[in-house]
């Protein structure tokens, strides 16, 4: 397994800090990152929180996804890796 989650339909408003606490109460919290659009700084919606353990990371999927944060529900699950694409191999 991966303790990396992916974290989805963030509220504009939730920041990493809130989102750290309300991950570390399934579970010691590593890094949290929501993710901004370069151009306007503004939240797209979505985050990556590490946690210490896999173990960790399935309790926070069990405890967390599709529970309200600000007023949304919660997607919470494994994150993928980044495919590559073929405009990263330089063709």
């Amino acid at each position: 397994m991966n303790n990396k989650l992916y974290v989805g339909n963030v509220s504009y408003q939730v920041n990493e800090s809130s989102l750290e606490q309300t991950f570390s109460s399934f579970g010691k919290v590593k890094s949290v990152k929501i993710i901004t659009d370069r151009e306007t700084g503004r939240t797209k919606g979505f985050a990556f929180v590490e946690m210490e353990s896999d173990e960790d990371a399935q309790n926070c999927i069990t405890n967390l996804d599709g529970k309200e944060l600000d007023g949304r529900p919660l997607r919470v699950n494994i994150a993928q890796d980044k495919k590559e694409t073929k405009s990263n191999g330089r063709w």
